[in-house]
C-alpha cells in the first residue's frame, strides 16, 4: 500500500525536529521511505547527505551544534558528547577541542578520525539531553577533562565558571574527584588551589 507523501514528510519532520533537521537512513526507512525513495530525495536536493546513511533536510535552518547531532547519529545513538567537547557545549571555560570527544560503552567498536572515542559506563545521572544529542553533566565533564589531561589553567577557568553558575561546590567537586581517580583528583586540586579554593 502506498503511503501519502505528506504524511511521510510530516513523520520524517517529527524525527528530524528532535535532531536539528538530521536523520539516519534507518530512521527514514522506519518512517516509510524506501532506500530507492531516499536516493530520489537526495538527487532532487530535498535531502543533503551529511555522511554515509545520515541526512539533513535542506530547508532546515542550521544550528550551532549540528555536527554533534551528526556524530550521535553516526554512533547509532550510543554516543554521549563528553570531555572538553561537553565543556564547550555547556559554555564552561574556554576550551576549544580540535576533535569531538564522545563517550560510549566499552563494547563500541566504530572509529572515525574526527572523533576521540572514550569508553566508559555512564550513570544516567551523569548525562543530560541537549538539542538532538546527549552530553555529560558539568561535573562529569570536568572530571573527564581533568583525567584526560586538560591544562590546569583551562581547568581552573572551567571550574570558576561552574562555581559562579552554581553548578557545583569546591567541596563536592573534591569529593567526586577523589572517587574518580588519582589523576583527576590531583588535577582538580591544582586547579582549585590556583583559584584559591
Amino acid at each position: 500500500m502506498r503511503r501519502d507523501p505528506l504524511a511521510l514528510r510530516r513523520a520524517l519532520t517529527q524525527v528530524a525536529a528532535q535532531q536539528a533537521g538530521h536523520f539516519s537512513a534507518q530512521q527514514a526507512l522506519e518512517v516509510g521511505y524506501t532506500y530507492q525513495v531516499q536516493r530520489y530525495h537526495v538527487q532532487r536536493g530535498e535531502w543533503l547527505r551529511v555522511d554515509r546513511g545520515i541526512f539533513r533536510l535542506t530547508d532546515w535552518p542550521t544550528s550551532q551544534h549540528e555536527d554533534l547531532v551528526r556524530w550521535t547519529l553516526w554512533s547509532r545513538g550510543r554516543a554521549v558528547i563528553s570531555h572538553e567537547t561537553a565543556l564547550a557545549v555547556l559554555e564552561l571555560g574556554e576550551v576549544m577541542p580540535a576533535r569531538v570527544h564522545i563517550t560510549v560503552s566499552p563494547g563500541f567498536r566504530m572509529r572515525a578520525s574526527a572523533v576521540v572515542v572514550h569508553r566508559a559506563l555512564l550513570e544516567p545521572s551523569e548525562v543530560e539531553a541537549f538539542e538532538g544529542f546527549s552530553v555529560t553533566t558539568p561535573v562529569r565533564s570536568i572530571l573527564d577533562a581533568a583525567a584526560g589531561g586538560t591544562e590546569v589553567d583551562q581547568l581552573a577557568r572551567t571550574i570558576r565558571d561552574a562555581l559562579e553558575r552554581g553548578l557545583l561546590t569546591a567541596r563536592s567537586l573534591r569529593a567526586r574527584a577523589d572517587k574518580f581517580g588519582a589523576t583527576a583528583a590531583l588535577a582538580i586540586e591544582r586547579a582549585l588551589r590556583q583559584e584559591d579554593l
